[in-house]
C-alpha cells in the first residue's frame, strides 16, 4: 500500500447530503465534490414538478450547494434562472451554513413537449434567458451579482462561463441526477432522488500560469473574440481527469466520495477538508410574510384589509400559512 492508499484508507467516509473540499496540489488544483440524497429528496418531493423539472432542479441545486459552500461568512447565495423557455424561472437559494431551498415556474405541456424530443437533455427546457449568481454576505458587505446568458448551453457551461467573467479562474463542473427505485420487503418499489458534482479549478501559486483556452475579452465591447492561449499542462490533465468520470459514479450511494477522488487523483494525491453538511432548510416563517405583506403598496394592503385571514403557501418548501388580517396590518405595526 502506497502513501496515498494509506492516507485513503484512514479517512472517514462523509456519506451523503455533504459538500467535501479538496486539492490536488501537484496539479495545483482545488475543488469540491457534492453529494446529495435524503436532502434532495425531501426538497423534489414536496413539489408535484414534471421529472424533467426536477432533473434540472436537481442539476441546480448541487451547483448552488457546491459554490455556496464556498462563502466565509454567513450569508447567502442565490442561483436564478428566467428564460423564455418551458422553464420560465427556477431559483434555488444556499443560507449559511447549510441550507438550501428550491422552486421553479413551468409550462407543463412545453415541459412535456420539450421532453418528448430526440436527445432531449434538461438544459433543453430553458430557452433565451439569463442566469443569475447573487452573493449576499450581510448588511455591511456589498452585494455581487455574476450574470450569464442563457442560449441553450448547459448549467456545468454556465459555470464555466461564470467563474471565467467574473474571476478569471479556470474551471470544470460536472454535474449528474440520477432516479433511483429500490424495493421493500413487500416488492413495492420506492422512488427516490439522488444527485451530485464535482468541480475543480486551477490556482497555481505564479499568476501567469493561470490560463485558459479562451481568455473572455472581459469588459470590451460586445462582440470582441476572445483570444487563444496555450494551456498549462497541469490544468489540461486536471481537466482530462474529471472528464473521464461517468455520471453515474457520480452519483453512485456504493462509491464514496473519497474513493472517486482517489480513482481520479491517486498518482497526483488529493488531500480532502472538512466537510460541509447540507440540510433542507427554509427561511420562511409568520413574521417574514408578515413584514412582507406590510411592505405592499397601500391599495394592495386596502385590498387585503377586506379579508379576515389572508392564505399563503411558500413556493420553496409548500408550507401554508394561515394570517388573520388584524394581526398582520394592527395599528401597532402600521
Amino acid at each position: 500500500m502506497n502513501k496515498s492508499q494509506e492516507q485513503t484508507s484512514k479517512v472517514k467516509p462523509v456519506g451523503d447530503d455533504v459538500v467535501l473540499p479538496f486539492s490536488v496540489e501537484g496539479l495545483d488544483v482545488r475543488g469540491r465534490s457534492v453529494r446529495l440524497g435524503a436532502v434532495l429528496d425531501s426538497m423534489l418531493a414536496r413539489h408535484d414538478y414534471p421529472v424533467p423539472v426536477k432533473k434540472l432542479l436537481a442539476q441546480a441545486t448541487v451547483l448552488t450547494a457546491m459554490l455556496g459552500s464556498t462563502l466565509k461568512f454567513d450569508g447567502r447565495l442565490t442561483l436564478q434562472a428566467q428564460s423564455d423557455g418551458a422553464v420560465s424561472m427556477m431559483v434555488v437559494d444556499f443560507n449559511a451554513p447549510d441550507g438550501l431551498r428550491a422552486t421553479a415556474s413551468f409550462d407543463e405541456e412545453r415541459v412535456s413537449s420539450v421532453a418528448q424530443q430526440e436527445g432531449f437533455k434538461p438544459e433543453d427546457l430553458l430557452g433565451k434567458g439569463h442566469l443569475a449568481f447573487t452573493i449576499d454576505q450581510g448588511a455591511h458587505t456589498s452585494r455581487y451579482q455574476g450574470i450569464v446568458a442563457l442560449n441553450g448551453i448547459s448549467l456545468e457551461e454556465a459555470a464555466h462561463e461564470y467563474f471565467l467573467k467574473s474571476e478569471q479562474i479556470p474551471t470544470r463542473v460536472r454535474l449528474s441526477v440520477a432516479e433511483v427505485l429500490k424495493a421493500d420487503e413487500k416488492g413495492s418499489y420506492n422512488h427516490t432522488w439522488r444527485a451530485g458534482g464535482i468541480m475543480v479549478q486551477f490556482l497555481p501559486q505564479a499568476p501567469e500560469r493561470m490560463r485558459a483556452a479562451d481568455i473572455h475579452p472581459g469588459d470590451a465591447p460586445e462582440g470582441t473574440p476572445a483570444h487563444f492561449v496555450e494551456e498549462d499542462d497541469a490544468w489540461v490533465e486536471a481537466k482530462s481527469l474529471v472528464d473521464t468520470v461517468k455520471d453515474d459514479e457520480i452519483v453512485d450511494p456504493d462509491l464514496g466520495i473519497e474513493q472517486l477522488l482517489f480513482r481520479l487523483f491517486h498518482e497526483r494525491g488529493a488531500r480532502v477538508y472538512d466537510p460541509h453538511p447540507m440540510a433542507d432548510r427554509c427561511t420562511c416563517s409568520e413574521e417574514k410574510l408578515k413584514k412582507t405583506l406590510r411592505g405592499f403598496p397601500k391599495e394592495d394592503q386596502d385590498e387585503l384589509k377586506t379579508q379576515e385571514n389572508i392564505s399563503i403557501t411558500c413556493d420553496f418548501c409548500s408550507q401554508s400559512y394561515t394570517l388573520l388580517t388584524k394581526d398582520v396590518f394592527s395599528e401597532d405595526e402600521s
